[in-house]
């Protein structure tokens, strides 16, 4: 961790966590870059944070060679897209869990990639990604998220065993239950209070994660609400 104004840049920007990390990132003195495939939305959270915010589509090389381009290199990364496609196994639509897996999984190793090549001009940084319930255990009719957060997950392992002796802190996020949106989620009413993960109490342990000393670096850490089974 640098103590001098670093950059915080988070892929897949939007409402939820993404939007709690900007807000602690920018409280903790550090500026803050937004990535997100439209960038209108985040019009109100640019404003609070003094973020930059840039198009990228996560699952494209080039536009996530002009994102890193376009930037100073950054000291954290958080890789927050996802998509998924539910269903029975033998009425899935091929060509949506293509796009699963290409969001999910190969946006992930693009990001990685370009991020990893800077921090190591640099000699150090923090790569975290967010993963679900879904990067340890596969659920009935839910194959192609499964698919996409282990190999996510998978990947995270890798890139920690060949770059934290590198200074490279990489560290993979399992936040297992739903989360609660900002305008209001039924599921949040059905499931009572605390039924649902709070963004800005994950947000607080994506941050209390990369203080760590490279001591004590921690590689995954599980996230649920209290009811939740594991």
């Amino acid at each position: 961790m640098s103590n001098a104004n670093p950059l915080a840049l988070i892929v897949g920007a939007g409402s939820g966590l993404s939007a709690s990390l900007a807000r602690k990132c920018a409280a903790a003195g550090m500026r803050v870059a937004l990535a997100a495939r439209h960038v209108g939305k985040l019009d109100p959270l640019v404003t609070e944070t003094h973020a930059r915010a840039f198009a990228c589509d996560a699952a494209d090389i080039l536009q996530v060679e002009a994102l890193f381009d376009a930037i100073d290199p950054p000291e954290l990364v958080v890789y927050n897209p996802s998509y998924r496609v539910r269903g029975p196994f033998l009425s899935l639509d091929p060509l949506e869990v293509h796009k699963t897996l290409m969001v999910t999984a190969y946006g992930g190793f693009l990001v990685a990639q370009a991020a990893v090549k800077r921090m190591l001009a640099r000699g150090q940084g923090s790569l975290f990604f967010t993963g679900a319930s879904a990067s340890v255990k596969g659920y009935a009719e839910s194959a192609p998220f499964a698919m996409g957060k282990f190999a996510l997950r998978g990947m995270a392992q890798s890139l920690a065993r060949e770059f934290g002796p590198k200074n490279i802190h990489v560290a993979h996020f399992v936040i297992d239950g739903g989360i609660r949106r900002p305008d209001g989620d039924p599921r949040a009413h059905a499931r009572g209070d605390d039924g649902m993960l709070d963004p800005d109490a994950i947000a607080e342990t994506y941050m209390a994660v990369y203080r760590q000393h490279r001591s004590a670096w921690s590689f995954e850490v599980d996230l649920r609400p209290w009811l939740e089974k594991f």
